[in-house]
């Protein structure tokens, strides 16, 4: 009993401890929202979609997808008064390299089921034009 406790704890804290990653670094921020923003584009959520979104998290960021309740949370909360507007306007300043990852990790997640719908790529047009893009040329030379 105590060590079931223990470990809820421990879990509790360690979602908290992913959630305040997440909410003290504005891009992050930023990134999530238009990744999970690119995932429910074409209104399913598909498990590859999820994988490849977890993959990104761990991989790009070091948070564990184990632990991200906390985060979506935050998402969720964050996401009803942000934009993809002002979510992309955050990368405006940002070197061409930062703002290409960001539109690799969208392009994967858009790919991950296999199957391109027009609404994701509707979306993914209009976030790589913001980025300073031009969807044509990155898929030409991609």
């Amino acid at each position: 009993m105590v060590f079931a406790w223990l470990d809820a704890l421990k879990s509790r804290l360690e979602n908290e401890r992913m959630a305040r990653i997440v909410a003290d670094d504005p891009a992050m921020t930023a990134e999530l929202l238009l990744l999970f923003r690119v995932i429910l584009a074409d209104g399913a959520v598909e498990q590859s979609e999820l994988d490849t979104f977890k993959r990104i998290c761990r991989d790009g960021f070091g948070l564990d997808p184990d632990a991200m309740e906390g985060v979506y949370r935050y998402l969720q909360d964050f996401a009803y008064e942000t934009s993809a507007e002002q979510a992309a306007a955050v990368f405006k300043n940002f070197p061409q390299e930062r703002r290409q990852a960001l539109l690799d990790h969208m392009i994967a997640i858009v790919q991950a089921d296999k199957e391109i719908d027009i609404r994701e790529e509707r979306f993914l047009t209009r976030v790589a034009d913001m980025l300073g893009f031009d969807i044509k040329q990155v898929s030409k030379s991609g």
